[in-house]
């Protein structure tokens, strides 16, 4: 299995039941396409007025919120606390986060929807204990340039301070997050079993392909 390490300059969210209406707006949920949602992500926070595909260019930035401050615009991390991704089942959610460059996400608690939407999409959700997340925040309020190292193959966080974490996570999900596989690429690695299936059945019951080109 090859090496997979995410590094970068954390965001830091602490607040708890953050939905994807939040992550990002319904009026923006017209498109499909996996790409160009990044400059939408948290759209009602990080502007004083509410955007449309029509104006979302033309707004004051809300200097106040994290995303519009140096270095946190920047970051590829985020730590937020619980129940991160509730509400609505929206994959654009997801497709926000990554199209900004966020590579992973530490908190208590993810929605479950949510949370399956993140790793078939390559974000890491990684999930640690009460304790652990507010010792984080506290090491993060002492600097705004904190950028910790997250080793996937090891299961490991390492960052300023000696900060060394540990997390869990299924053997199913790491694959996914190391090769960066989706539904349709785990597929295909039994492309070969598929095709054999398929042989086979054509000799077993030639008339489910009869109207094969």
């Amino acid at each position: 299995m090859k090496e997979k390490v995410i590094s970068g300059q954390v965001i830091p969210i602490n607040q708890s039941n953050i939905d994807t209406d939040a992550i990002i707006p319904k009026q923006y949920l017209k498109s499909i396409n996996k790409t160009g949602f990044g400059k939408f992500l948290f759209d009602s926070l990080r502007y004083k007025q509410t955007g449309t595909l029509d104006n979302y260019k033309d707004r004051e930035p809300n200097k106040d919120f994290v995303l519009n401050q140096d270095p946190y615009d920047k970051g590829t991390i985020i730590i937020a606390n619980d129940n991160f991704g509730c509400g609505s089942s929206r994959e654009h959610a997801v497709w926000a986060l990554k199209d900004f460059g966020i590579q992973s996400i530490i908190s208590t608690s993810f929605a479950d929807i949510f949370s399956r939407n993140s790793v078939k999409n390559g974000i890491l959700l990684i999930t640690v204990d009460k304790n652990v997340l507010d010792d984080m925040f506290s090491r993060m309020s002492k600097s705004k340039v904190f950028i910790i190292s997250i080793d996937v193959n090891k299961q490991n966080i390492v960052g300023p301070d000696n900060l060394n974490v540990d997390f869990n996570l299924n053997d199913a999900d790491k694959e996914r997050i190391i090769y960066g596989y989706d539904d349709i690429a785990l597929t295909l690695k039994r492309r070969e079993k598929i095709i054999e299936y398929e042989n086979k059945m054509k000799k077993k019951k030639p008339w489910l392909f009869d109207n094969e080109e």
